[in-house]
C-alpha cells in the first residue's frame, strides 16, 4: 500500500496491522465541485478563524502546506509534514478508535480522504478531508500540542474497550456514511439513528475506551483554549465547521473549565454540541490526560484490570511484576482477598518481555490458552521473583526437582521442574514443568496429559491493557468494515454541472476552458437553477472586468436566496467573500 502514496520514514515504521487501514488518496477522483466546496470552506474559515482560532491555526496552515484554493494532495502534505516530525495517511471514513489513536502514537495524522457534498458544506457527521486536513493538520505544527496528540494516542490505544463500544462504533460509522450519501431514504436514516440512540442510551458501565474517547472529543475535536469569557478555537471539528465555528462562541453554548470530568460527558456526533470545554493552555491538556491514565488498568493492573479484559472480550495483555507479559483473550480470574490468584486465557496466547515475544512462547506454543497463579507461596514471605538462586534451591525450585507449590490463593502446582527463564536482571520470570497438575479447591486447571506446563512468575499484576504486548505475535490483518463510503452517483446532469465548475476553475487559473463565464452562467440558470456555489464563483470572477455579468449574477443569487432560505446565509457569505482579496495559500 505504501508504494501508492508519498511515504516518509515515519510511515515506513508503521506496523502492518495499521497499514491495513491505509488507502490511496486517488486525487483525480476529486471533482471540480469538490474543489469548489473546499475553496469556499477554506476562504470562509481562514478569514473568520484568523480572528477566533488559536494563533497556531493560521501559522500551521502555512507550515503544513494546506492550500486555500485546492484540496491538499497527500504527496505534498507528507513532504512538508516530515519537517515537523509527522506524516499523513488516507483512510476510508471512520476507523476503530484504538487504531486511530495508535496512528497518533506513531505521529501519523489519519485523513479521511473523501469530501463532503455541497449539500453538507457547513457540517457533516462523516470524517472528511476538510475536517482532517484543514482541521487537524494545521494545529499539529504547534510542538506542545503535537506532543499531546502523540501521547494521547500512545495511552489511548491501550485503553480497554467493550463489545458495546464496538457496536456503537459500527452504528455511528454506518449513520455517518448514510447521511453523507446522496438520496439515502429518510426512513433508512431514521432506522439507523434509532439504533444509535438505543445503543447510546443503554445503561452500561462506561469502558476506559469510551471515557478516553470523550476526552479526545472535548479536546482534539471540539476543544476551546483560553478563558471562559474569551476562548479561542483549536478543536478540529470546530475549525472545519463553518456553521459551528461561529455558534460555538455564542452564549447559547455553555463553556466549562476542562477537567477530568469531561471523560463522563457523552456526545452526539450528528448534532451541534450544547456545551464545550475550555483549557487554559495546551500544557493543561497533558495534565488531565495523565490524571486519567493514572486511573487506567494500564497503570493500576490488579484484579479490576483483568476483569476489564474479560469483559472486553477482545485481545488484551497483562504485565506481571517481573515484567512478563501475557497476551490473549482473558476468560477467567480466581480471586483471593481482592487480588488475582489465578488467570486464564482462551485460544491463542503469547508471552513477552518488554514488548518482545519470548522465544518458544508464541501462539504456536500456546494455541489453546494459558493459565497461571499470581502471588506468593503460602507460608513463605519471600516471593519467588525475589528469591536468590540460593533461596530457590532451598525451596527445591530447581531444575530436575519434583516440587509441590501451594500459593496463598489456594492454587496447588505439583510437577517436575524442567527449567526456568530469567530476565536481563537475572530474575526468574517463567518456570516450566513436566508431568504437572494444577488444581484449585478440587478443580483441575491443568493435567499432566496436556504436556508441558509453563508457570508465569509474578507476585502481582501491575498492568492490563488492550491489544498484544508484541504486535508481531498475532495476525492482526483482519479488519473488514461492515460498511464503506458510498460514492457520489454519476449522472449526465451532474457531469454537465461538473463541466461548468471545471470551466470556471480553469478561468480562475488562467487555463483553457470549455465555456466562457457568460456561457457557463447561461447554462447554469437554464439547467441547474438550484445550484448556488458556482454562481458565487462566477460573481467573484465577473467582478474583475464584467460588471454587467456581475449584476446579472447578483440578481440571480438574490432570487435564489428568496427561493432557498435554508442556504441564504451561505449565498450572503459568498457575496461578501467575493469582495475580499483572496488570501495567499
Amino acid at each position: 500500500m505504501l508504494e501508492k502514496i508519498e511515504s516518509n520514514e515515519i510511515l515506513e515504521k508503521l506496523p502492518a496491522h495499521l497499514k491495513q487501514y491505509i488507502k490511496p488518496q486517488n486525487y483525480d477522483d476529486y471533482t471540480p465541485i469538490n474543489q469548489a466546496v473546499w475553496r469556499y470552506v477554506m476562504r470562509k474559515n481562514v478569514a473568520y478563524l484568523s480572528r477566533v482560532a488559536h494563533e497556531s491555526y493560521t501559522k500551521g496552515l502555512k507550515q503544513t502546506g494546506i492550500s486555500i484554493d485546492s484540496i491538499p494532495n497527500m504527496y505534498g502534505m507528507n513532504r512538508i509534514l516530515k519537517e515537523i516530525g509527522w506524516a499523513a495517511v488516507a483512510v476510508d471514513g471512520f476507523i476503530p478508535p484504538a487504531a486511530f489513536m495508535e496512528f497518533q502514537a506513531y505521529n501519523v495524522l489519519v485523513i479521511a480522504s473523501d469530501i463532503r457534498q455541497l449539500e453538507h458544506i457547513e457540517y457533516t457527521p462523516a470524517p472528511d478531508i476538510i475536517h482532517e486536513g484543514a482541521g487537524h493538520a494545521p494545529i499539529i505544527a504547534n510542538p506542545e500540542y503535537a506532543e499531546y496528540l502523540r501521547r494521547f494516542g500512545e495511552i489511548g490505544c491501550k485503553a480497554i474497550s467493550s463489545s458495546h463500544d464496538y457496536d456503537i462504533y459500527e452504528a455511528i460509522r454506518e449513520l455517518s456514511i448514510l447521511k453523507e450519501a446522496e438520496d439515502t431514504p429518510a426512513e433508512k436514516i431514521a432506522e439507523v439513528e434509532k439504533k444509535v440512540d438505543e445503543l447510546q442510551s443503554k445503561d452500561v458501565k462506561p469502558s476506559e475506551m469510551s471515557q478516553i474517547r470523550n476526552l479526545h472529543w472535548w479536546t482534539v475535536e471540539y476543544g476551546l483554549i483560553g478563558t471562559l469569557e474569551n476562548p479561542k478555537i483549536y478543536g478540529a471539528g470546530l475549525l472545519s465547521s463553518i456553521g459551528e465555528s461561529k455558534s460555538c462562541l455564542t452564549d447559547a453554548v455553555e463553556k466549562r473549565p476542562y477537567t477530568i470530568e469531561a471523560a463522563k460527558q457523552e456526545f452526539d456526533i450528528t448534532k451541534p454540541q450544547p456545551q464545550l470545554y475550555v483549557t487554559p493552555d495546551f500544557a493543561h491538556l497533558s495534565l488531565v490526560l495523565e490524571e486519567f491514565a493514572n486511573k487506567m488498568a494500564l497503570r493500576r493492573g490488579g484484579l479490576s484490570g483483568i476483569k476489564k479484559l474479560i469483559d472486553s472480550r477482545n485481545l488484551g495483555s497483562i504485565e506481571l511484576s517481573t515484567g512478563l507479559q501475557v497476551s490473549g483473550n482473558f476468560s477467567r480470574v480466581i480471586e483471593f482477598e481482592d487480588r488475582p490468584a489465578y488467570f486464564q486465557t482462551t485460544g491463542k496466547t503469547a508471552l513477552s518481555y518488554r514488548e518482545k515475544e519470548l522465544v518458544g512462547h508464541g501462539v504456536q506454543s500456546h494455541p489453546e490458552g494459558f493459565g497461571s497463579p499470581v502471588g506468593k507461596l503460602k507460608g513463605i514471605n519471600l516471593a519467588i521473583e525475589d528469591m536468590s538462586p540460593r533461596d530457590l534451591k532451598a525451596y527445591d525450585i530447581y531444575e530436575g526437582k519434583r516440587v509441590t507449590l501451594e500459593f496463598e490463593g489456594g492454587i496447588l502446582i505439583e510437577g517436575e521442574i524442567i527449567t526456568g527463564t530469567r530476565n536481563l536482571q537475572g530474575k526468574i520470570i517463567l518456570i516450566s514443568f513436566k508431568d504437572c497438575s494444577v488444581t484449585y479447591d478440587g478443580e483441575t486447571l491443568f493435567q499432566p496429559e496436556w504436556g508441558r506446563y509453563d508457570m508465569a512468575v509474578g507476585k502481582e499484576v501491575v498492568s492490563a491493557f488492550a491489544g498484544p504486548a508484541d504486535h508481531q505475535s498475532f495476525d492482526l490483518i483482519t479488519h473488514q468494515p461492515s460498511s464503506t463510503t458510498i460514492k457520489s452517483k454519476k449522472t449526465q446532469e451532474k457531469a454537465e454541472l461538473e463541466s461548468l465548475y471545471e470551466s470556471v476553475r480553469n478561468i480562475r487559473n488562467g487555463e483553457n476552458t470549455k465555456y466562457s463565464l457568460e456561457a457557463a452562467f447561461d447554462i447554469l440558470k437554464k439547467y441547474h437553477p438550484k445550484d448556488w456555489l458556482l454562481a458565487v464563483e462566477i460573481y467573484e470572477l465577473a467582478a474583475e472586468d464584467d460588471h454587467r455579468l456581475q449584476a446579472e449574477v447578483r440578481n440571480h443569487l438574490e432570487a435564489l436566496r428568496q427561493r432557498r432560505p435554508e442556504i441564504a446565509h451561505l449565498i450572503t457569505d459568498g457575496l461578501e467573500m467575493a469582495k475580499q482579496p483572496v488570501a495567499s495559500s
